[in-house]
């Protein structure tokens, strides 16, 4: 199956959008150590980890129509945009330890993206 512009653009689209999710709940922890009390309070005081589950909410309603319109087994695979984003953002955002390594890791893992995704 090829997928058009649109459905390469949606799932490009969710590939993007979900690790701004786990940016969210990154700051959420930080946060997390400002509060004090029971579990549950502070999470119910947690305004990005609060974010972090609305994004989540409708990064999901994103992911239900990308379905109705790509086979789950390609649309999936754009996930790994995704995958390498997030280390990317943990570099930049939170200046957490990056390796070569892991960046050879990450071109590997989109090669086999456009493996996955090219027509057959």
């Amino acid at each position: 199956m090829t997928l058009s512009p649109k459905d390469i653009g949606l799932c490009s689209l969710f590939s993007v959008v979900l690790p701004l999710g786990q940016i969210l709940f990154k700051l959420g922890a930080d946060y997390d150590k400002q509060l004090t009390g029971p579990f549950l309070i502070r999470v119910a005081q947690n305004y990005p980890l609060i974010g972090a589950f609305a994004w989540y909410g409708l990064t999901a309603l994103l992911w239900f129509y990308v379905l109705t319109r790509v086979p789950l087994s390609l649309a999936y695979g754009f996930s790994l945009v995704g995958a390498c984003l997030v280390p990317l953002a943990g570099w930049l955002v939170f200046k957490e330890p990056a390796h070569w390594t892991m960046a050879v890791g990450y071109l590997l893992m989109l090669a086999g993206l456009f493996l996955i995704v090219r027509p057959a």
